[in-house]
């Protein structure tokens, strides 16, 4: 099993991961400012759910398929950009709500939560980062290295949930006030688009 130097300092560079700019948190970043501080926690706990089937697919040895098999990832890699494409569209045609509108219904809490998963079990390079990093943290002497590696996915999907969670509290604030403007709302809808336009286009160009 992990020793505590291990799981400590393994903790502490997934902190520093999860803070680094990156596809996930500019994908909480934003649907936490178009829906709220509960809307992206949700959104926040799919990638997090996404994150145990890479621990596994590492754990039992299917993530080296991806790293093996350019038809593989290109296939993954195509559905997850045309997701995020089809995420912009919706974005770019999100309604705006004036002064005399009443609130507009909410993004509902389980596809908010399915949004999540889909967008990080629809990136390969997270099952390929997932097989370079981990490895490095396990030894065969220290007892099941499918074990240790469980148990290192479960520390950097806490180390997800914290950094990730305060990333939407905070866009999720300054959204809720941006709502209060028709104008406003029409920037933040067309920016949502434009970075998830930009993160599909980054991972259809991606490389293994």
């Amino acid at each position: 099993m992990l020793t505590y130097d291990v799981a400590l300092s393994f903790f502490g560079i997934a902190v520093l991961l999860a803070l680094a700019p990156g596809p996930d948190n500019l994908f909480v970043l934003m649907q936490s400012a178009m829906w709220g501080r509960t809307s992206g926690m949700f959104v926040v706990l799919g990638l997090c759910t996404g994150l145990i089937g890479h621990t596994l697919a590492v754990a039992v040895g299917l993530a080296a398929v991806f790293a093996a098999s350019e038809t593989a990832f290109t296939v993954l890699k195509l559905a997850g950009a045309a997701y995020l494409v089809y995420l912009a569209w919706g974005a770019f045609r999100a309604p705006v709500q004036t002064g005399g509108e009443e609130k507009p219904l909410r993004l509902g809490k389980a596809l908010l939560y399915r949004r999540g998963i889909v967008m990080n079990l629809t990136n390969p390079k997270v099952s390929l980062f997932f097989l370079a990093f981990l490895p490095q943290f396990t030894s065969p002497g220290r007892g099941s290295v499918a074990a240790q590696t469980v148990s290192l996915g479960a520390l950097f999907m806490v180390a997800t949930l914290l950094v990730f969670g305060l990333i939407a509290w905070f866009s999720g604030t300054v959204g809720q006030r941006m709502q209060r403007s028709p104008t406003a709302q029409r920037v933040l809808n067309r920016v949502a688009g434009a970075v998830f336009l930009g993160l599909a286009l980054k991972l259809a160009l991606s490389n293994r």
